[in-house]
């Protein structure tokens, strides 16, 4: 399997006017395309060469780490929107959020919360812990919980390159336009 930059699961512009054409362009169509041209040549001639990506960030160190989970997270991160997205969970998966946050709405504030108190570049991730529980954690950089024991099951990118072209440097109001595009669906396929 060689690595190739994978196609978005829509068009490009089906996710305005929440997260604009040009950026899914910057985003995937430069900077996830320079992370997955970069973990290639990488791996190129070694054991890894035929290896999905996953398994590259699973068994990586250093500089390719880092390029591999990033990959990683921006094809998570993509597949987890959807242009028919937002509102709350509903089933399993909302039952369970509530369970633990009491209901959806203090859900999404304490992950916002997280997620403005991140400095920096980096992740918002909703996890399953290996106990079932749910969880909030933050990736600093690239750091994904591709490499640990937590099931991802949403992940929000939280570089600036994310929102600064419809946003400029307000991250709150990116968090508001990225909750309308979250696919449900996909995320409680992801649930145990």
């Amino acid at each position: 399997m060689s690595l190739t930059l994978p196609d978005l699961p829509y068009a490009r512009t089906a996710l305005e006017p929440h997260i604009s054409a040009r950026t899914v362009e910057q985003v995937h169509g430069q900077h996830q395309r320079d992370c997955v041209e970069a973990v290639a040549a990488a791996v190129a001639g070694t054991a890894l060469e035929q290896a999905p990506l996953e398994q590259i960030a699973r068994s990586s160190s250093g500089r390719l780490a880092e390029q591999a989970w990033q990959a990683w997270n921006l094809e998570f991160f993509w597949a987890g929107l959807s242009p028919r997205g937002g509102g709350e969970p509903g089933g399993r998966l909302g039952d369970w959020l509530a369970r633990h946050y009491g209901d959806f709405a203090r859900f999404r504030e304490e992950f916002n919360r997280m997620a403005l108190s991140l400095f920096g570049s980096g992740w918002a991730w909703l996890v399953q812990r290996a106990d079932g529980s749910p969880g909030i954690v933050l990736g600093h950089r690239a750091a994904s919980p591709v490499t640990g024991s937590d099931r991802p099951l949403l992940a929000c990118n939280l570089w600036e390159h994310a929102y600064y072209l419809d946003r400029q440097n307000a991250r709150a109001d990116y968090l508001e336009a990225f909750w309308k595009l979250v696919d449900w669906n996909a995320v409680a396929a992801r649930l145990r």
